[in-house]
């Protein structure tokens, strides 16, 4: 795969190269640029298959940069030092990011499901979906996406009854009565959606309040869905819990 590294920081370009020679090698870095100017030049040069992408470049950010360019026909992982500055609308985008200092097998991994998104040809309807996400700047209702085998499904966060863990996977019970399976974490989604209300009830149940019908005494305390399903509320969250849905 041939990658070009964007970073307005010459030591963060140098250890990410030296990561990807080292930890990489089917990665072929074509093109260093340090600046947005400069990386549009070298994408439409070279037509890369990855880019790695600072966020935070100066004034300049590297959504910019993808907001430039009218073809993505290239993977995207972002790099940044911080843990809060878009990295939110990313992870709604379902796409990969990168902490600086950059972990090596952190970037093993990136790079293994970049691939396998190369070869199955899905490029671009991410980028897209993470860029109009942006552009609205609709925090209190925003979408999100939700990678499966064959197509990435999105979904409104207020669409989204529950979530319950299935080992390394997660199961979605949407409010049209479809069901999800998506392969990561349950702790994934509850950081992600827990700032727009849900609340990790179980360590297998994340639920959105909206849906909840009642509190049931059975059992210590159960939850009552609007869909009929119980879910159980484990011993160290019923406090919590109550007192979130002011029971």
């Amino acid at each position: 795969m041939r990658a070009i590294l964007v970073d307005d920081e010459a030591a963060n370009l140098e250890n990410l190269k030296i990561l990807l020679d080292k930890h990489c090698p089917n990665i072929k870095v074509v093109a260093i640029a340090s600046n947005i100017g400069d990386a549009f030049s070298q994408v439409n040069l070279h037509h890369p298959d990855l880019l790695f992408l600072d966020i935070q470049m100066g004034k300049t950010t590297g959504f910019d940069l993808l907001n430039q360019l009218t073809e993505k026909t290239f993977e995207v992982v972002f790099v940044t030092a911080y843990d809060n500055y878009g990295i939110q609308a990313v992870k709604f985008a379902a796409l990969d990011y990168l902490l600086k200092p950059v972990d090596s097998d952190e970037l093993k991994a990136a790079v293994e499901k970049a691939e396998i998104r190369i070869k199955n040809k899905i490029h671009g309807e991410q980028l897209n979906f993470l860029l109009s996400q942006i552009k609205k700047n609709e925090p209190g209702t925003p979408k999100i996406a939700l990678p499966q085998q064959h197509e990435i499904r999105y979904v409104s966060v207020d669409d989204i009854m529950r979530c319950v863990a299935d080992n390394t996977y997660t199961f979605f019970f949407l409010s049209n009565g479809d069901k999800i399976l998506i392969s990561k974490p349950l702790k994934e989604y509850s950081d992600l959606l827990k700032p727009h209300g849900f609340v990790r009830v179980h360590q297998s149940h994340l639920v959105n309040p909206k849906f909840v019908k009642s509190w049931l005494k059975e059992d210590g305390g159960t939850l009552l869905m609007d869909s009929g399903d119980k879910i159980p509320v484990s011993k160290p969250n019923r406090e919590l819990v109550k007192e979130i849905l002011g029971k």
